[in-house]
């Protein structure tokens, strides 16, 4: 094709040197500021290398909205439309050709693509731009591209490309490829900061610095803000302040294509623009005009916690990284001005980059992806951060639940078929679950619907959400419904497909949720969860009062879960659709409030109890076990220990921190871990913590002890010191060494520092007063008598007259009385 006239951005002069490495290597890494037209003018520029043949360029953007920007830059500067030689392909809208050679795909459709076709036939390079932002369909993609390289297409081009790249990791991860930097950017931007008072909203902020900017500077303005309410809230105020020639234009996720094209679009003549943006605008587009960026400094990220499945989005402080880009918006077309609601001090206390994805994420479609690669070790992948243990393990115990896995993390035949939706995990297997009740296209329609974010309206009742995306006669939505189809063609039932029928989407979401079927407990609004895990519905919604649900979605901590998508359904609908997951057994357990042993014959699913009826209370073994997990609930300060048992926890606990085995672990972890061994076996007969002897504890502890070690035990560890003048002292075993607490007087006489051990382990004394009070640590007495003794009688004759204080104990007589009356 006849070479492209490229404009001459900061980019250009750095293109021939990624040729030349691109012709001997087939890995290179390009470090580009903002505004230096990578990610148009790369693709564009290897359209003409030799070594591309024929082949397609890939070239991969973290959003939709950058993949349709960069593809229709790149369009008009070939004086082309897009669908011709540049197209760009995501998931509800396709712009391709036969003749289409550079195609810019979303990162989750690259992993689609390369799962499906390992060896990438057709293509010739695979551009991964904005790699900073470490989604995690880019950390995987760019490991999958690699492995496929190595194995199977050494002659393909792998390219990272970002403004704020982290190059000395990126270039160790790829063994040491070329890497081109490109300094510079097109126009100077200005930083400035403007300290935000601790008690000013970040609305009130940016919407007042919005206004003075509009009164000062010329230009349109770009702002971020952390999230969408922030932005609607900014937009309202802004609104009823500004002049009519200045146009207020929201951009987030949420927003429709042409809602979100109007957005970048340049500001028509004789009118500004005040773009309100999330994240979304910091790569890859250019917004026309734009000469003054408002940073508020915050972002939201989704921060996932494994043990509960729980997405929830935290509010937090940008990166350096992030907070470069952003003030690189303002340089794009001409000199512009960067206001950053901070501190200029508190920018070297930002984190160098954002967190990436795979770090706090639901790592269940990533688990399901490296098992249809053939990879059981994450390890194997050249990924830039490992998955947590935790998260993965939680991850794969989710598709072994799903059916997905079986017990040898080995993919299973529904796994692959999950794999192929391209859905995540559940909603994968609630469409082929659903499928099998005749369910397939409303089930469809259904995951399409929970992974496209506005799809149908924002309701909390996914009925009505469901109601309203089927009514919607929209391009996204008719594009969503088409999608559905696809996704539910050549799935079948037994039964037929119900077709036209209305479907509860509580019915189909059980498939995916069982462990989020929520049963209405303790009020209007508050449910408990098959998973044991309570969730909140602000009283004013009508699912509030439902009594059954099924939870799509929820976030914050798990004590204060607060649900934003569920559905109801009936237990009849759970009892058809999961035979079994209801069922009715005879159960003992420990209730905590009157400290006893129930019983009971319950009907439950998980957490969740639907009837129950007492039975006679259990005996024997049945009944200790239920007090052991007592035991566990209110923790061992509530058994009856006598001082006799407390010290000896303290002598067997000081031996398994001093030798270890064989002497037992009588910590609280300790025996909490082996109460069927120390306490179970001595509660016979025993239904309630009222009933448990402290002498049953006490026997319990010395069966824990190795067999024959009663006189080790004396000997290595003896409860008390004999002093001098007769009297027995306990000795404390609680800390890393024996202590005595004594008075010096009953110490007289002793030349040598009392040990035990078979003098081995010197004792810690504490010498008190004869009013019992502290004067001295130590663990060298006979030190002591001929050091710090003087001072210490000095001081202590005053203040007790009437005890003996002589000038040398070590040959004074011990006692434990004053001094006898002079006559």
């Amino acid at each position: 094709m006849t070479p492209v006239q490229l404009p001459q951005l900061p980019i250009a002069e750095r293109l021939p040197a990624l040729a030349e490495a691109l012709e001997i290597n087939n890995c290179a890494v390009l470090s580009a500021p903002p505004g230096a037209g990578k990610t148009t003018l790369v693709p564009l520029y290897l359209l003409d290398q030799t070594w591309r043949g024929d082949g397609r360029i890939l070239l991969l953007e973290p959003r939709r909205l950058a993949a349709r920007a960069a593809a229709s830059r790149m369009a008009d500067l070939l004086g082309e439309a897009v669908g011709k030689t540049v197209g760009y392909r995501m998931r509800l809208d396709n712009r391709v050709s036969s003749a289409t050679r550079i195609e810019v795909v979303t990162e989750g459709v690259f992993v689609r693509m390369i799962l499906g076709d390992p060896e990438l036939k057709g293509i010739a390079a695979v551009l991964f731009d904005e790699f900073h932002e470490r989604s995690l369909d880019a950390d995987l993609g760019l490991a999958l591209a690699l492995d496929a390289q190595s194995a199977l297409r050494p002659d393909i081009r792998i390219i990272v490309m970002s403004a704020t790249l982290d190059v000395e990791r990126i270039a160790s991860l790829l063994s040491g490829p070329p890497v081109i930097v490109s300094e510079g950017r097109s126009f100077p931007v200005e930083i400035r900061h403007q300290d935000r008072p601790t008690d000013q909203r970040i609305e009130d902020a940016v919407t007042a610095t919005v206004l003075r900017t509009l009164a000062e500077e010329e230009g349109s303005v770009l702002a971020f803000l952390p999230g969408q309410a922030e932005i609607r809230r900014v937009a309202e105020r802004l609104q009823e302040k500004v002049a009519s020639n200045i146009l207020i234009a929201p951009l987030y996720g949420m927003l429709s294509q042409p809602e979100q094209d109007a957005a970048i679009r340049p500001a028509p003549p004789g009118t500004r623009k005040v773009v309100l943006s999330t994240s979304i605008a910091e790569t890859s587009i250019t917004i026309d005009g734009v000469r003054v960026v408002i940073d508020s400094g915050l972002q939201r990220l989704p921060v996932y916690e494994a043990s509960t499945g729980i997405t929830r989005l935290e509010t937090v402080r940008v990166s350096r990284a992030s907070a470069d880009q952003r003030a690189g918006r303002a340089g794009r077309t001409e000199p512009g001005m960067a206001i950053r609601l901070w501190h200029a001090g508190q920018t070297a206390a930002l984190a160098a980059f954002t967190p990436p994805e795979i770090l706090a994420s639901d790592l269940s479609g990533l688990a399901l992806d490296m098992a249809h690669w053939g990879v059981a070790d994450p390890r194997q992948l050249l990924l830039l951060d490992m998955p947590p243990d935790v998260a993965l393990k939680e991850a794969r115990q989710l598709l072994i639940g799903l059916g997905a896995l079986d017990e040898n993390l080995q993919l299973t035949a529904k796994g692959r078929r999950m794999r192929d939706f391209g859905l995540p995990p559940r909603l994968a297997a609630m469409v082929l679950g659903a499928s099998e009740h005749g369910e397939a296209k409303a089930a469809a329609e259904l995951a399409v619907l929970l992974t496209e974010q506005g799809l149908g309206g924002n309701n909390l009742d996914l009925d009505e959400r469901l109601r309203q995306f089927q009514r919607d006669r929209g391009e996204r939505a008719r594009n969503a419904r088409n999608l559905a189809q696809r996704l539910a063609s050549g799935l079948s039932s037994p039964n037929g497909d119900t077709g036209g029928s209305p479907v509860s989407a509580g019915a189909l979401l059980v498939h995916a949720f069982p462990d989020r079927v929520a049963r209405q407990r303790g009020g209007r609004g508050r449910f408990v969860m098959a998973n044991g895990r309570g969730a909140e519905i602000a009283a004013t919604e009508r699912l509030a009062g439902g009594e059954l649900l099924v939870i799509a979605d929820l976030t914050g901590k798990a004590a204060q879960a607060r649900v934003l998508a569920a559905a109801e359904i009936t237990r009849e609908d759970i009892e058809r659709i999961l035979p079994g997951a209801i069922s009715t057994a005879d159960e003992s357990g420990f209730d905590t409030g009157s400290r006893q042993v129930r019983a009971r014959r319950t009907t439950r699913m998980g957490a969740i109890v639907f009837d129950e009826q007492p039975l006679p209370r259990p005996k024997g073994a049945e009944a200790a076990l239920a007090l052991a997990e007592g035991v566990r609930l209110l923790g061992l300060s509530a058994l009856p220990f006598s001082k006799a048992a407390g010290q000896l926890r303290q002598r067997l606990g000081f031996l398994y921190r001093s030798l270890g085995d064989p002497w037992p672990d009588t910590s609280d972890e300790g025996l909490a871990a082996r109460l069927d061994d120390w306490f179970v076996p001595f509660q016979s007969g025993v239904t309630s913590f009222q009933e448990i002897t402290a002498s049953s504890l006490h026997e319990g502890l010395m069966a824990l002890m190795p067999p024959g070690s009663q006189r080790d035990l004396d000997r290595l560890v003896p409860t008390h010191f004999m002093a001098p003048t007769g009297q027995a002292h306990p000795i404390r075993y609680d800390g890393d060494e024996p202590v005595l607490q004594i008075r010096v007087q009953e110490l007289f006489g002793l030349k040598t520092h009392p040990t035990i051990g078979g003098g081995k382990l010197p004792l810690l004394l504490e010498l008190t007063s004869p009013a019992h009070r502290p004067i001295q640590t130590t663990r060298d007495l006979p030190g002591f008598w001929g050091g710090s003794w003087k001072d210490v009688r000095a001081d202590m004759r005053g203040r007790y007259p009437k005890h003996p204080w002589p000038e040398d104990p070590a040959s004074a007589d011990p006692t434990t009385r004053a001094k006898p009356r002079s006559t």
